[in-house]
């Protein structure tokens, strides 16, 4: 026994020296070898990467949920299909679309992504080209859900190519890559805007064009005017909700760029807080509206709720108190609401409610930047919330547009009316129809 306590003393008594000497320096800079920094900023984009890569997961079940039992296969196979389409597209053009750009430019270099790692940068690029890729991924996925049971999957799968290709990493780069944006002292820390709006400005053109599904809306002067369509799985709903949640973590707190000093690892674990906090606000605002106001309280609008908190709080998760992120995340989750009840007066038709939980979310969790960030200024955020969702919008409804005035972007109504499973894979989900 006595042989095996002298070999642990030693390795005890240096991790003791290390530790104090760790909280003397107050976590200011790192007491670590360089190369020790590298591995962990490395690592942080690596976890939080792939936690970002499991919202694809959840994005495939929340919409396999809200979708109606006869378009859940076509709906895995949208999810699917642009996860690898964007892997491939930002590889190809993507982040040097984005990353080539000169600074205070407006886009980068057409060119394919190629590994430059070194010791001397803070961390690898192939982790840093990996968790910038799930990034545009994520935005495409939010197109998804909203046009679904309705639109075909190859004009979807074109239109996913040039999102994730070049014009979601053409806005992005205004920011992230250094950009005009970045020069006028724009601040999106996590994409509230860069990667939630303008996926669902995206989503709100293609939906305009698109059309609402069949039988989706009442006609004039019938007692309902939105008439409701049975979700296939609320608890599948509930799944994805919970998964995207958890992903989140990565997709804020990988946003910090670096563990490589104590100072980052007490901030990432700040974000982790608020990132929480925030969703917990907008799942407890849906629901509180929706009782008072409807006399129901609506598990759906509390799912979405969870969502737009997330979303709010995604363009600064950093400097909010506690409570500032549970109300800057119940705000997102009323505006989810009502969201929602302007785009059925709109007739609209939003499948699983992506447009208000992204696109109007993410404008307020921008604009809400210097309510807690003095270094943000209001002007700034609303130039870059009118420039990013602008571009976008115009640029996918002139895509939108030709795609639909050549290949065609919708199915017929005898197909839609057998369901894009039967018309699209051939491949029946649920053996019950609806």
């Amino acid at each position: 026994m006595k042989k095996y306590l002298k070999k642990l003393i030693a390795p005890i008594f240096v991790s003791s020296i290390f530790l104090i000497s760790m909280s003397s320096a107050g976590y200011a800079e790192t007491t670590v070898p360089a190369e020790v920094g590298f591995i962990f900023n490395t690592l942080l984009f690596l976890i939080c990467g792939f936690l970002v890569m499991f919202m694809a997961a959840g994005f495939a079940m929340l919409e396999s949920g809200m979708v109606t039992s006869k378009s859940v296969s076509v709906i895995c196979a949208k999810n699917i299909g642009l996860f690898s389409i964007a892997g491939i597209m930002f590889w190809m053009f993507g982040y040097n679309v984005a990353y080539g750009i000169p600074e205070g430019g407006y886009i980068g270099k057409f060119i394919p992504w190629s590994d430059s790692s070194s010791l001397t940068k803070s961390y690898s690029d192939g982790s840093d080209w990996y968790f910038q890729m799930v990034f545009c991924a994520t935005t495409c996925s939010i197109v998804s859900g909203t046009l679904a049971e309705r639109i075909k999957l190859w004009p979807f799968f074109l239109f996913a190519a040039i999102l994730t290709g070049f014009l979601y990493p053409f806005v992005m780069g205004w920011q992230w890559g250094g950009g005009w944006l970045a020069a006028a002292g724009f601040s999106d820390f996590a994409g509230s805007t860069l990667v939630h709006s303008t996926g669902g400005a995206a989503a709100l053109a293609g939906a305009m064009l698109l059309g609402p599904r069949l039988g989706r809306f009442s006609k004039k002067g019938e007692a309902t005017p939105v008439k409701p369509f049975a979700a296939s799985s609320i608890p599948l709903v509930t799944i994805g909700v919970f998964i995207l949640w958890l992903g989140w973590f990565g997709f804020n707190g990988g946003s910090q760029l670096a563990m490589g000093t104590g100072d980052d690892a007490i901030a990432v674990s700040k974000i982790f807080i608020n990132t929480n906090l925030a969703a917990c606000g907008g799942v407890i605002a849906a629901a509180i509206i929706t009782r008072l106001g409807f006399g129901k309280t609506d598990v759906v609008q509390m799912l979405n709720g969870a969502i737009g908190g997330l979303v709010a709080i995604t363009a600064e998760p950093l400097m909010p108190s506690p409570l500032a992120a549970i109300l800057i995340g119940a705000v997102g989750g009323i505006i989810v609401v009502y969201g929602t009840k302007f785009l059925f007066a709109m007739k609209i038709d939003d499948v699983v409610g992506a447009i208000p939980a992204h696109l109007f979310a993410g404008i307020w969790g921008t604009l809400a930047v210097p309510i807690t960030n003095s270094a943000a200024n209001f002007g700034t955020q609303l130039l870059g919330v009118i420039a990013i969702n602008g571009t976008v919008f115009v640029i996918s409804l002139i895509i939108w547009a030709i795609m639909k005035n050549t290949m065609g972007i919708r199915l017929s109504k005898e197909a839609e009316t057998k369901g894009t499973d039967v018309t699209e894979t051939g491949v029946i989900a649920y053996a019950i129809r609806d």
